[in-house]
């Protein structure tokens, strides 16, 4: 079993991170290695999330800790927000989701779409884990396709009135409050998309756990129904119009998932290296192999050319200067390199690899959850393939 996680870092990549930047990743590092590890396997096998760690998530300043300290939040930059998804997943892709949806898709939305009302009694007590949210956008029939929703929002005299179906949802189970996306025009009409703020002990609303998953295990996905659920006008999300509103908030998560898969692949890299200096096979450790050395080889070189993406993806978002199609392309090729490395970690970790005792299949599971959600791999290609071409494939 390998020893107590030192990082990763072959090109001195902490050398183009400031001091704090480092001393955050250090201590959420030190974190997960205290807290999450001892219990994230057992929890993965109970399909349980470990809500113990909710209030130490917040008290630290891990939920929303880009946002202002005046709503209980840290204040951080992008770089240290990416840095601790990127430790979180180390840990389990379920707990980064956990802190992703809350800030990223619960959080982020209220600061910048909601009131002032909204902020003020959402956002401090999202940032403690007093309070958890769930971001309804998909659909049973309306992934890849968001624009084409068929949750809609009717006008009444004294607010709104939704009815729809929401599918995949992180949190959905255990959340006091949903941002739900809805359509207030024609089905199809992505400019008549808005944002409400849904407690989730509103009339006619309801999440049931999604049932028979094989992938992020230790994580809570629900489907989320609601059935004639009255709202008052201050419900609406008043700056947010249009499907791009929702487009933001993922962006805003795929940033931090850019950072959490190469987390993932440290610690599948991390447990084959240790593995192969211990395992002996014809009376020699299964690291002085050629073919083994070949894989750690190639896990290294990837790892590395991902941290180095994500630094500079991190600084072009601290700028002001990142765009989605920059987000789009680090999504897709680190999460594809971490399912990659998962992958070969486990091959390398022969039978014992699919033991619980062990992280790499875990990881393995949950990266393919990773490679779908919040945009596709093939998805991405094809907003890249936009990018480049300035013709739109879907």
């Amino acid at each position: 079993m390998a020893g107590k996680f030192q990082g990763t870092d072959f090109y001195d990549v902490d050398s183009l991170l400031s001091e704090e930047e480092r001393m955050i990743r250090d201590t959420v590092r030190e974190w997960v290695e205290e807290h999450v590890m001892p219990i994230i396997g057992k929890a993965y096998i109970d399909r349980q999330f470990p809500k113990e760690l909710i209030p130490e998530l917040g008290e630290m300043g891990m939920l929303g800790p880009t946002l202002p300290e005046e709503y209980g939040c840290a204040g951080l930059n992008n770089v240290a927000y990416g840095l601790i998804s990127q430790e979180l997943e180390r840990g389990d892709s379920g707990i980064r989701s956990f802190a992703s949806v809350q800030g990223a898709l619960v959080m982020y939305p209220l600061f910048t779409f909601g009131s002032d009302e909204h902020k003020q009694e959402w956002l401090p007590k999202l940032a403690t884990g007093e309070k958890i949210g769930c971001f309804g956008l998909s659909e049973p029939d309306y992934g890849s396709n968001p624009g084409g929703m068929i949750t809609t929002a009717k006008k009444t005299d004294d607010g709104w009135l939704l009815n729809g179906v929401k599918m995949w949802i992180t949190n959905g189970s255990m959340a006091d409050v949903a941002i739900i996306w809805a359509q207030t025009e024609e089905i199809g009409d992505t400019k008549g998309i808005r944002g409400f703020v849904v407690p989730t002990d509103t009339d006619g609303f309801s999440a049931r756990d999604q049932k028979g998953k094989m992938s992020l295990l230790a994580s809570d996905t629900s489907e989320l129904h609601l059935e004639d659920v009255r709202l008052p006008d201050s419900a609406l999300l008043p700056e947010a119009s249009g499907l791009k509103s929702p487009l933001k908030c993922l962006t805003q998560a795929r940033f931090g998932i850019t950072f959490g898969a190469v987390g993932a692949a440290m610690a599948c890299f991390d447990e084959a290296r240790s593995y192969s200096k211990e395992r002996l096979m014809f009376g020699k450790p299964i690291g002085g192999k050629q073919i083994q050395q070949i894989r750690l080889a190639d896990m290294l070189t990837n790892i590395t050319q991902g941290q180095l993406l994500c630094i500079q993806l991190g600084r072009l978002k601290d700028a002001g200067t990142m765009t989605p199609q920059q987000v789009s392309l680090a999504k897709r090729a680190n999460v594809n390199m971490a399912c990659d490395i998962a992958r070969e970690a486990r091959r390398l970790l022969g039978a014992n690899g699919i033991l619980v005792e062990y992280n790499s299949m875990r990881h393995m599971a949950n990266l393919e959850s990773v490679y779908t959600y919040e945009g596709t791999h093939d998805i991405h290609g094809l907003i890249l393939g936009q990018a480049v071409t300035g013709i739109a494939a879907y």
